[in-house]
């Protein structure tokens, strides 16, 4: 009984982690993972969060780097990409997280700051 509450409070810790960055694109949302990564002891869940963490760092890196091109040349057309990106990836690791609450979810292609 003890370990299916810690595999669905893993579960919902983790989703909430990832799914965080749907919530708004301010500050706020990086605050919830950094919440949990506070207050969680579950070792999984820390590192979904840290995870979180570099992803929102990584989107406001991109659209930052997207926004300056766009002015610059001709990167509204990268605008479309990054919003697909942006909302697929978070899908993805919450089903990730979902089916599999003993691994965490590793994003491809982001740099790993925290």
């Amino acid at each position: 009984m003890q370990s299916s509450d810690n595999s669905d409070k893993r579960r919902i810790l983790s989703a909430l982690c990832h799914g965080s960055i749907f919530i708004n694109a301010l500050v706020v949302s990086i605050g919830i993972p950094i919440a949990i990564l506070l207050v969680s002891d579950d070792p999984v869940v820390k590192e979904n969060a840290k995870e979180a963490i570099n992803f929102h760092i990584n989107m406001w890196l991109w659209w930052l780097v997207v926004g300056v091109l766009s002015i610059v040349l001709v990167g509204f057309l990268l605008f479309p990409i990054l919003g697909l990106v942006n909302l697929i990836l978070p899908i993805l690791a919450i089903f990730a997280c979902l089916s599999n609450p003993e691994t965490r979810y590793r994003y491809p292609f982001i740099l790993r700051l925290v």
